[in-house]
C-alpha cells in the first residue's frame, strides 16, 4: 500500500525513551497501514537501541522499518530516514519527543485529502509544544496570526514571525520529493543541524498549508540534551559550522524569489548569528572570539548585502556591545520562552 507519510526517528542510545515516541505514532494513527515509521539506529553501542529497533520492525513489518548505520550524527540519521522513506510526506520526530494523537489524526486526514485530490502541497506546518520537565509546564508555539489557516498558500502570503516563533524542525512535514530535491548536505557529527533542515529546503517549497493543531511535543529537561545551556556552550563550534552551512546555501537576495521569504530567511540567519555570538561570549574556549570574528569575515566575503543585513539588525548591533549585554538579553528570553 502506498504510504501517506513516513515518520523518521533518528536514534542514538535512545533505548530509555524511544518506545514512547514510536508508540505515540502507532497509537495516534490507529496503526494505519498508510503510515510508515523508519527507525534509524545511528551506530548506538551503549544500550539496546539496535535490538529495540529490530524488535519493533519484527512486530510491525508492514509499518516499521529499522535501518542501522555507522554513527554519523543527527543530520546524517535524519537524511538516512528520508532516503528510506516510502511515504508521500516525511516528518522527523526525535526519539525523546512524541506526537499528540488527535493532532496526528487531523494531519493524516489533511494529507490524505491532498493525495486524493491530486493537490501538490510541498510543506505542511503544524504547531509544537515545549514540555518542560523541570517545572512540569508547557509552552505552545502556534502560527495562527502569521499564516493563513486551513488553505494552500505561498510564501508571498506569510506574515511577520517573532523571534520565538520561527518554523523549527518540529513544525515541518515536507512533501518527500520536495525535500529530496533540496539535496540537503548535512554535516556529519554535528549538532543543531535541525536549523539547516528548517532553512535550506524552503525555496523549493512553492505551496504551503498551515494546520492549526498542536502536533509535536518537544521534551525539554534532560541534562545531556543538546539545547541544555552547558552542553550548547561546550559545542559552540557546532553552531559555527551550522551557521556557515546556512550562510553558503544561498545568496538570499539573488537566489530567493519571494521577498517575504527573503526577509524570513535573513531574520532566521540573524538569530543563528545571535546564538553564535552569545555562546561565543559564554564559552571558555580561548579562541572563541577569534572564531566569531572569522565567522563575520566569512559572511562579508560571501555576500556583503547579507552581511550588512545581519550586522545592522538589532541582534547584530547588540553583538557590538559588551558581552554582558548580549548574555543578559539571552537570559531574559530564556526565562520567557523556556527554550532550554
Amino acid at each position: 500500500m502506498k504510504k501517506t507519510i513516513t515518520f523518521g526517528i533518528p536514534c542514538y542510545n535512545s533505548a530509555e525513551y524511544m518506545d514512547k515516541c514510536i508508540t505515540s505514532i502507532l497509537e495516534g494513527s490507529g496503526y494505519a497501514e498508510d503510515v510508515q515509521i523508519v527507525i534509524v539506529d545511528d551506530g548506538s553501542q551503549k544500550d539496546e537501541t539496535p535490538a529495540k529497533a529490530d524488535e519493533w520492525q519484527a512486530r510491525y513489518p508492514g509499518l516499521i522499518k529499522a535501518v542501522h548505520q555507522e554513527n554519523g550524527g543527527h543530520g546524517v540519521a535524519v537524511m538516512k530516514a528520508v532516503a528510506n522513506a516510502d511515504g508521500a510526506y516525511f516528518k522527523n520526530v526525535d526519539s525523546d519527543d512524541w506526537v499528540d494523537a488527535d493532532a496526528l489524526q487531523a494531519l493524516l486526514a489533511t494529507l490524505r485529502s491532498f493525495l486524493k485530490l491530486g493537490e501538490r502541497v510541498d510543506l505542511v506546518i503544524t504547531n509544537y509544544v515545549y514540555e518542560h520537565v523541570a517545572d512540569n509546564t508547557e509552552n505552545a508555539v502556534g502560527y495562527r496570526k502569521v499564516l493563513p489557516v486551513g488553505r494552500v498558500f505561498t510564501w508571498n502570503q506569510i506574515g511577520h514571525f517573532s523571534q520565538s516563533q520561527f518554523l523549527l524542525m518540529h513544525t515541518l512535514t515536507y512533501r518527500t520529493e520536495t525535500l529530496r530535491e533540496a539535496n540537503l548536505q548535512m554535516p556529519a557529527h554535528t549538532f543543531y543541524v535541525d536549523n539547516v533542515y528548517a532553512y535550506v529546503p524552503f525555496p523549493k517549497c512553492k505551496t504551503l498549508y498551515y494546520l492549526d493543531v498542536d502536533l509535536y511535543r518537544y521534551f525539554i529537561g534532560r541534562d545531556d540534551q543538546s539545547v541544555n545551556e552547558k552542553v550548547l556552550t561546550s559545542r559552540i563550534d557546532h553552531y559555527w559550522r551550522v551557521a556557515r552551512v546556512m550562510m553558503q546555501a544561498y545568496h538570499v537576495y539573488d537566489d530567493v524569489e519571494s521577498q517575504k521569504l527573503q526577509k524570513y530567511m535573513m531574520d532566521y540567519l540573524t538569530v543563528i548569528w545571535g546564538i553564535c555570538m552569545v555562546f561565543s561570549d559564554l564559552s571558555d574556549r580561548p579562541d572563541a572570539q577569534d572564531q566569531m570574528r572569522a565567522l563575520w569575515d566569512d559572511l562579508k566575503a560571501y555576500d556583503e548585502r547579507m552581511y550588512h543585513a545581519v550586522r545592522m539588525s538589532p541582534i547584530g548591533i547588540a553583538g557590538t556591545l559588551p558581552p554582558a549585554v548580549g548574555v543578559g538579553i539571552y537570559r531574559i528570553a530564556q526565562k520567557v520562552v523556556k527554550f532550554n
